[in-house]
């Protein structure tokens, strides 16, 4: 392993849309869906729809199926193959849901590349229903950031982490999101990290509306191939300057460090968010 911790976000950042709409709406449920969305948290409504579309004889293979077809950009598996193979420690960080993610996983042939998956717990009851519940039980252990939707704080679970992190000798991260849930992690992370958010899409807008609250280097990305291009930049540049360093201390060497000049000219650009 390189020392690197890769996180990505799931929904619109390794599949190309939301899953828990991609599934009600498949299965013909957008209209019963939308009609309690105002009544109840999220994760409550993707559990009661799941309890519908049971009721409506929909089966767990009828919600495999559907998401097996779920859309993502042809250079994202290849992106994240890339990074495994070169000793990145990648982890989903994501506000979907078990069920969904390890279904698509393993169906793309890249659930082993990850080593942690932190979401919403999903699983299969013995009436064969699917059930869909919160990360934390925010009725009885609310999280308290009001940056974050009451079930799930990814910038608390981007704490636990970097102190574990800390523990095993892994220094720096890179993370990959695009949701306004993405931000609060951004947050957390520290100089030396890095954030890639994806253009245009909300945490795009709060980072560039809040640049001077993050200390991570910011590298947007607007689609599978500008993320595949980004990240194994990045990945190369953090191996460039942790051997460089390296070698500096091995030699006791008080000169200023340097990168090859390949390396700058390869990778966009940090964002620069003019006030």
């Amino acid at each position: 392993m390189n020392g690197i911790v890769v996180v990505f976000d799931f929904d619109k950042t390794i599949i190309e849309l939301d899953s828990d709409n991609w599934v009600v709406d498949e299965l013909g449920a957008t209209d019963l869906f939308n009609q309690l969305l105002p009544t109840m948290p999220w994760n409550s409504l993707m559990d009661k729809m799941m309890e519908e579309l049971h009721a409506q004889g929909k089966t767990i293979e009828d919600i495999k199926e559907v998401l097996r077809r779920a859309p993502i950009h042809p250079r994202v598996i290849p992106a994240i193959k890339k990074a495994h193979a070169l000793g990145c420690d990648l982890r989903i960080l994501s506000d979907a849901n078990l069920f969904f993610i390890e279904t698509i996983l393993d169906h793309l042939g890249i659930k082993d590349c990850f080593s942690e998956i932190n979401t919403n717990p999903g699983y299969v009851d013995e009436e064969g229903k699917l059930r869909i519940s919160p990360y934390i039980d925010f009725h009885s252990s609310p999280h308290g950031c009001s940056l974050c939707p009451p079930n799930m704080c990814k910038g608390m679970i981007i704490e636990r982490i970097q102190a574990s992190l800390a523990k095993e000798g892994k220094k720096r991260m890179i993370y990959l999101g695009d949701g306004s849930g993405d931000f609060c992690p951004s947050l957390k992370l520290k100089e030396g990290d890095f954030m890639m958010p994806r253009k245009n899409f909300p945490v795009w807008d709060l980072i560039c509306e809040n640049r001077d609250l993050l200390r991570a280097e910011i590298h947007e990305w607007i689609d599978g191939e500008e993320l595949e291009l980004v990240l194994i930049k990045l990945i190369e540049k953090i191996n460039i300057q942790e051997s460089t360093s390296f070698e500096l201390l091995s030699v006791d060497c008080k000169f200023e460090l340097t990168f090859p000049m390949a390396a700058h000219e390869a990778l966009p650009p940090p964002l620069r968010v003019h006030q």
